[in-house]
């Protein structure tokens, strides 16, 4: 059937339920229907499309009957159509079951309906016609950008499945270290088009496309995934196990529409039901739909109606947020979504999709209420245009007030930038997060990030640093936190405070005074020095993290796994596994404090897994695969005594064939430094280290200490050149070593990191 015979069908069907009005007069300015002895303005209602003829539009047809069945005038038009000179249109009208051309004025609202991308291309057009003419539509953005959009709501941010924009193989192997099953989807998808889901299984990972299922071993995954990731951007998210009794997956959408008196209403909710051996439900692909009442009884029985009425109430609320982000955004209001949900096992709702121009229902006859609707809406913006404006105005200067965050302050003698980067990682999977950079952690770093903290921001998260006292009392005086967070005390600048760690404590719990009172602060448990911390007299509440002792966030199970750590926590009364990137015990503390504040404030356990696959600080346990089946292990950044036993345990755990410490000399030890040394030394021995070499001043007490323990004499090195340092590396170093490079930024350990690099070669 030709698009004329679908057209000459669709005027039969309608004009069953319409009577035509009368037609446009030519360059016609206003209608001149009598009322009750008065002239009533009629609407001219156009639509915007890239096609220059409608008759390939189907919906075209229905648009513009109904449109004159409501008492109002339309006409069909394209970017080329329009004259700015004289203000006219030189369209097509419908009339006795035809398209005419027909020339007009411009019309009191514009229903945009064409491809976004093949409009773009006339966006001066465009953007002039919107500066005259209200326009009905307005794009909310991809999928990608949708999600971001949603975050900023803390309402509707927990029905958000977390998502990532994955650019290599790497990035989605760590993703399914947190998540077995994902789906790979692209940015910018449509009708259900491009869409992976994937679970691994053992050895192999079985990929899934459009019914469509192969295994493919680790290579097969690398390769494939690069090839695709190159072609255009993709997201990944967690599967959400939506499934019917039967086993087919489903989902629900929900379309929304603003009605002629600008209220949002629900057009139809259905359910769509993928076919066997796909996830995919969208019609385009398979998928077919089914009525909702029926469907929600045979699969949810007596829960049926609440489960209706909670996709009513979320499809009005969820579009009513949207339109007022729009609103403060934009300045401008959308009239209709399309939102695609899921219920998992548990019945919790779950946010697929948002589509800012969703086709019509397929089935059910309410197509017929879609462009009723939309017309209706038309005429109503056009009316009310002036006082629309002026209510955005008012709305968006209401939501400009200053509102009370979460303002967060991270400070310890070890992990602040890490534990800062977990945090802010987990908290921009729901908000609009200020993060301090890298390693900004001094007052001047404070002071410039109060300026550029802005009323967008919806969380805070900062770093302060102190190697004195008064130095943190300096950063609350600049911004004072409401959530504080000290990760441990330990011998960091210990030698500036006469070798005596209260003094330390003392100088970190300036944080604890220096916060709001009222706020919330989390320590260590398992630190012996944290009960040092001046608590006493604040009113605010303490919870605690741990491994070893019990706390209110206690982490078990922990374990290496092959890019980082898995480990256990109690999450809103049920046991979680979670997976970090970074390997380390004491990376999970840091991470730990991440997840416990974040639980605090509300984020989901999908949120914070999701959080914790974050961006590394660099030069923090970064690894590097060197020719000749080598691997180094660089933390570069700060050393101190915990630091160094921590780097050093994780050489020991990962290391397949010999072990290697480098280690540099450590700064701000005092009178503690040879006792320290020892300490190091000994620990060293203890986890069997086959090889130590030192460097730097007085840095040989490690070696001596490592040798009175049981480390044989010529595996024991110590340089105060760092070039011969290298030579000697490369005389000893074996195929399958494994070599930690751990110094201070002062000491320039990264040097030797750059030069093994280089001179053995990445893999």
């Amino acid at each position: 059937m030709t698009y004329a015979q679908i057209g000459e069908q669709n005027n039969k069907i309608l004009s069953r339920f319409f009577v035509a009005a009368k037609p446009i007069p030519e360059c016609t300015i206003k209608g001149d229907v009598r009322e009750k002895g008065v002239y009533r303005q009629m609407t001219l209602i156009g639509m915007l499309h890239h096609r220059k003829d409608p008759e390939t539009v189907i919906k075209s047809y229905a648009y513009a009957i109904v449109a004159k069945a409501e008492g109002a005038d339309f006409i069909y038009f394209t970017p080329s159509m329009v004259h700015f000179g004289s203000e006219t249109i030189s369209g097509l009208v419908y009339e006795d079951g035809k398209w005419k051309p027909r020339r007009t004025r411009f019309p009191d609202v514009i229903y945009n309906t064409g491809s976004p991308e093949k409009l773009s291309k006339a966006m001066d057009v465009l953007r002039k016609l919107k500066e005259k003419v209200p326009f009905t539509t307005h794009s909310i953005g991809n999928k990608w950008r949708v999600n971001e959009r949603l975050k900023e709501a803390g309402d509707f941010a927990q029905y958000l499945i977390p998502s990532k924009v994955v650019k290599t193989p790497k990035e989605l192997l760590h993703f399914m270290e947190a998540f077995s099953d994902v789906v790979v989807k692209p940015v910018d998808g449509r009708k259900g088009q491009d869409i992976y889901y994937i679970t691994k299984e053992q050895l192999h990972f079985i990929v899934n496309q459009s019914s469509h299922e192969e295994r493919w071993n680790l290579a097969s995954f690398i390769n494939r995934m690069t090839d695709l990731l190159s072609e255009k951007a993709y997201i990944v998210q967690p599967y959400i196990r939506s499934r019917t009794k039967s086993g087919l997956a489903y989902d629900f959408r929900i379309h929304v529409q603003k009605d002629g008196a600008g209220k949002w209403v629900n057009t139809a909710i259905y359910p769509r039901i993928a076919p066997e051996g796909t996830i995919i439900t969208n019609i385009n692909n398979g998928g077919y739909t089914n009525y909702l009442d029926p469907f929600l009884h045979q699969e949810f029985q007596q829960e049926a109606f609440n489960i209706k009425k909670t996709l009513e109430y979320f499809g009005l609320a969820l579009a009513r947020h949207l339109d007022e982000l729009q609103m403060v955004q934009y300045q401008e209001v959308i009239d209709e979504i399309g939102i695609d949900v899921g219920l998992d096992t548990q019945r919790k709702l779950w946010i697929y999709e948002v589509n800012w121009r969703p086709g019509c229902p397929p089935t059910f006859y309410l197509e017929m209420d879609v462009v009723r609707n939309t017309i209706l809406y038309a005429m109503y913006l056009a009316q009310y245009q002036e006082k629309i404006k002026r209510e955005i105005l008012a709305f968006k200067q209401k939501k400009m007030k200053k509102r009370d965050i979460p303002i967060i302050a991270v400070t310890g003698s070890a992990g602040k930038t890490t534990t800062k980067s977990f945090l802010a990682s987990v908290l921009s999977t729901r908000w609009n997060v200020f993060e301090s950079k890298d390693y900004w952690n001094t007052t001047e770093h404070t002071q410039k990030h109060a300026e550029e903290i802005s009323h967008n921001h919806e969380a805070v998260v900062l770093e302060y640093g102190m190697a004195y006292p008064g130095v943190i009392t300096e950063h609350c005086s600049i911004i004072q936190p409401n959530i504080s967070i000290v990760t441990n005390i330990g011998m960091a600048h210990i030698g500036n405070f006469d070798g005596d760690v209260k003094g330390i404590a003392h100088a970190k719990s300036e944080l604890i005074h220096g916060m709001k009172q009222d706020g919330l602060l989390v320590i260590n448990k398992d630190n012996e020095h944290s009960q040092l911390l001046e608590m006493d007299q604040f009113k605010g509440r303490i919870i605690t993290t741990g491994i070893y002792k019990d706390a209110d966030y206690r982490a078990s199970r922990i374990a290496y796994a092959d890019n980082g750590m898995t480990f256990s926590m109690e999450l809103q009364h049920e046991e979680h596994e979670l997976f970090i990137p970074i390997f380390g015990e004491h990376h999970v503390y840091n991470a730990m404090n991440a997840v416990a504040i974040a639980d605090q404030l509300g984020f989901s356990p999908i949120e914070i897994k999701s959080g914790l696959l974050f961006k590394k600080p660099p030069r923090r346990m970064t690894m590097y695969h060197l020719n000749r089946n080598m691997t180094m292990i660089d933390d570069t950044v700060h050393s101190h005594p915990q630091a160094v036993m921590a780097a050093v345990d994780v050489l020991a755990n990962i290391a397949k064939g010999r072990t290697i410490a480098i280690l540099g000399q450590m700064r701000e030890l005092g009178d503690l430094r040879d006792a320290q040394y020892q300490h190091i030394g000994e620990y060293v021995a203890e986890k069997n280290i086959d090889m130590v070499v030192t460097y730097g001043y007085r840095a040989d007490a490690i070696g001596i200490a490592a040798k009175a323990a049981g480390i044989k004499e010529e595996m024991i090195l110590h340089f105060l050149d760092k070039e011969k340092m290298h030579e000697a590396l490369m005389e000893r170093l074996q195929d399958n070593d494994t070599i930690l490079v751990k110094g201070a930024s002062k000491t320039h350990m990264f040097d030797t990191v750059k030069f093994l690099s280089d001179t053995i070669g990445e893999v």
